[in-house]
Formats: structure tokens, C-alpha cells, sequence
């Protein structure tokens, strides 16, 4: 066993994981895992930049992290960037901010390295169990993209593709700052849109339709999942392994298409930061349910995060 701390940067939060891990085993204990909502990716996909107070806001997480990874003596750090430092002209102040803040450089991983991480991360824990049908097909919606990997023992075939909860309400709900409460019909219609086109994009690549279990991670599933459950607060425990039937997923969504922003921020399992962006975000799931052929998603807390720590250990 290992001790590392892994570091998840993506469009709307960074995350930090601290634990034990053997990645030969898929053993891992967990020491703290933690989570901010950073905004990195705020207007990126308008500006092509990282914006000056999205910077300031993800390193001031990083100063906290590294006081948690001090206290709990890790060995080895790796820190993983996605979605929106890919996208962004100004990466280069990202990563020199990181670096001195925590000693080590962040990792720009490509959405194919994303794919393979977030499929570890989810799937080695399930080694074993016969009610759940291989292949699995590993779902991960982020702030900036979405991953899709296919794989039973290990990877089959993997595609990110630029949609994802941040991305969709900046690109079609927001209108002078502002996002659409609710929504009207014609914005909706546009991530539809533009989701089809990316599934279309994934399938080129991933065979949607093929696989035996649909896992899905972050925080859209397991914001969606915490709704599903009727949990008062949000629970991991409770939410870890959950299946979330389609047509559940179709009654949120379509609960979040008429829903305001105060309605949505009365709900106690919803992390303050998800209120704007988890319209997006239901949209997606229910439309790569439907394009699966899904019943239901088994909703997984281990994700990306969990397979950073494995490939830190390795």
C-alpha cells in the first residue's frame, strides 16, 4: 500500500483524495476525500481563456489541499487537469500557479487518459460481482465533457466528447450572466442538440448500445441519484451503488425543465454550486440513457478521482 493524494481539476470543482492505495489488488482505503466548486471553466468556451477570479478561486483549494496532504504525509501527489485547462490559450499561468503551490505540475491529461482513469476508478471495486452484466459502459458527465469508456477487465474503447453540465448552461442558458429559470423550450431544445451530435460523435468510437451494466459518475449521477433516493442531505454511503431507473431520470429532468433557481436550491442533497448547471446536466443523462437503451444506471462515488490514486500508487 501506498499513501498518495490525487488531485482532480476539471471544469466546476477540484477534488482531492487522500488514501492507501495498491493498484495491483484494487485495494483502496480512504483518509479524507474532499470537494470545492471552483468554476474553473467560467467562460472558457466563450473566451478560450481562464478567467483572472476562476484562477484565484482554484488556487486558493489548491493552499487548502496541500495543508491536508502535509497532515496526512503523503508519499506520492498527482495532480490531473481536464476539460477546461485543455481548452484554455492561458494554461501555462494555470499550471505555474499549481506548481508552486503544491510542487508538482499539474497534469494536462488528454480526454482519452480521462476515460481510462474514470473507468479504474469505478470499476475495479466491482471485480467479482455477478449482478452486474459486462461489458460495462463507464459514463462520466463533467463540467467541460463527458467521457464514455466500454471495457470489462480492462478498456475496450473510450471517447470524451465537449458536452457537460458548465459547458451547455453557459453555451444555451445563460444570457447576460444570468441563467433561464426555467428554461424555455427552445434552450432546452438546443443542448438536445448539441448532445445528440456528441453522442453521435462518441458512438463513432464506443459502442453505446453493447454493454451490459451503464455505471455512471460525478456529480450530476449522484446529485441525481440523492433526488431519486429522497435522502434529506446528501449521503454517499447511500448513494454509492444505487440504481437509478430511467424513468425516475426522465421525471427529474423534466422536474429541473420547470424548476426555478430558489426550488432547486431548497433541495438539501444539492451542493450550492450544481444549482445552475444541474438542468444541463439532467439533460444529458437522460438523453445517453435513451441513446443506450439503459433501464437503469448504477451510480458510482468512485470515479476518476479513485483511478488517479491508483495510477499515483503505481
Amino acid at each position: 500500500m501506498t499513501r498518495v493524494a490525487a488531485i482532480d481539476c476539471g471544469t466546476n470543482s477540484i477534488r482531492l483524495l487522500v488514501a492507501d492505495a495498491d493498484p495491483v489488488t484494487g485495494e483502496l482505503v480512504e483518509l479524507d476525500r474532499r470537494m470545492e466548486i471552483v468554476r474553473l471553466g467560467q467562460g472558457v468556451d466563450r473566451t478560450g481563456r481562464l478567467a483572472p477570479e476562476a484562477l484565484e478561486r482554484t488556487f486558493a483549494a489548491c493552499r487548502r489541499y496541500a495543508e491536508v496532504i502535509k497532515e496526512h504525509g503523503a508519499e506520492k501527489v498527482r495532480f490531473v487537469a481536464t476539460s477546461a485547462s485543455r481548452d484554455a490559450e492561458n494554461r501555462d499561468d494555470f499550471v505555474r500557479g499549481v506548481l508552486d503551490i503544491l510542487g508538482v505540475e499539474p497534469e494536462v491529461i488528454t480526454g482519452d487518459q480521462e476515460a481510462e482513469f474514470s473507468f479504474d476508478g469505478a470499476t475495479k471495486e466491482l471485480a467479482g460481482r455477478d449482478d452486474l452484466a459486462k461489458p460495462y459502459l463507464v459514463v462520466d458527465i463533467g463540467g467541460g465533457s463527458t467521457e464514455f469508456v466500454v471495457g470489462d477487465d480492462r478498456v475496450r474503447a473510450a471517447r470524451s466528447v465537449d458536452i457537460g453540465c458548465v459547458r451547455m448552461t453557459e453555451r444555451h442558458l445563460t444570457r447576460d450572466g444570468v441563467v433561464s429559470d426555467p428554461p424555455a423550450p427552445e434552450q432546452a431544445d438546443a443542448i438536445r442538440a448539441d448532445v445528440a451530435a456528441a453522442l453521435d460523435l462518441a458512438e463513432e468510437t464506443v459502442p453505446l448500445t453493447s454493454a451490459g451494466t451503464l455505471v455512471g459518475l460525478a456529480g450530476t449521477f449522484t446529485t441525481v441519484a440523492a433526488i431519486a433516493l429522497g435522502l434529506e442531505e446528501y449521503d454517499s454511503e447511500a448513494i454509492h451503488h444505487s440504481r437509478i431507473s430511467l424513468e425516475k431520470v426522465r421525471e427529474i429532468a423534466g422536474w429541473f425543465l420547470a424548476s426555478t433557481h430558489a426550488e432547486r436550491a431548497a433541495i438539501g442533497a444539492m451542493h450550492p454550486g450544481r444549482v445552475d448547471v444541474i438542468t444541463s446536466g439532467a439533460l444529458i443523462l437522460l438523453a445517453v440513457m435513451e441513446r443506450t437503451g439503459a433501464r437503469e444506471v448504477v451510480v458510482s462515488e468512485h470515479d476518476i478521482l479513485d483511478g488517479i490514486a491508483f495510477y499515483a500508487a503505481r
